[in-house]
């Protein structure tokens, strides 16, 4: 019995939109933030937000990860090619987006189990509530935050300006 091998972000992959698989330690020492996303949900707007976090602090080492998801009111209903031609037309998305995912049930992706095991929801529940829930990791690949749907992204700038300092 040797010591618990600590599982940090970067032992994941996920398919990309084009169905490659991509190691999340293509994304080691930076700072990232992990949204669960959808193309018609009220919340959609933070995608300008979003990809202006990703434009300003990138080149300090910072991504935003969307993963679409389609689990809450059917809200990303699109395939990829729809997924990605909404993302890249309506918002310029300069961003990483993933294939389609489910967040929460036996099917979802072992990303998010992992991610919603290492921070709670409210009162302590696990699942995710609803699109645009958000998970700060930092440079070592650690979860540091997680943040519900109404947390706008600029909110966060002087969180991810602080992990990106240390």
């Amino acid at each position: 019995y040797g010591p618990a091998v600590m599982t940090t972000v970067y032992d994941f992959s996920a398919p990309d939109l084009y169905g490659r698989d991509v190691p999340l330690s293509d994304f080691k020492n930076q700072v990232l933030l992990i949204v669960n996303t959808a193309s018609h949900c009220g919340f959609t707007p933070q995608y300008a937000g979003l990809n202006e976090l990703h434009k300003e602090l990138g080149p300090r080492g910072f991504s935003v990860l969307a993963f679409p998801c389609n689990q809450f009111g059917e809200q990303e209903p699109g395939d990829p090619a729809t997924i990605e031609r909404f993302c890249r037309t309506i918002y310029d998305i300069r961003f990483p987006i993933f294939a389609k995912i489910e967040v929460n049930g036996g099917s979802a992706h072992p990303l998010y189990r992992w991610l919603k095991r290492e921070k709670r929801g409210v009162l302590g529940t696990s699942s995710i509530k609803w699109n645009f829930t958000k998970f700060l990791v930092d440079r070592d690949g650690n979860v540091v935050r997680r943040m519900g749907s109404i947390v706008k992204p600029n909110a966060i700038r002087p969180r991810i300006e602080k992990l990106l300092a240390d």
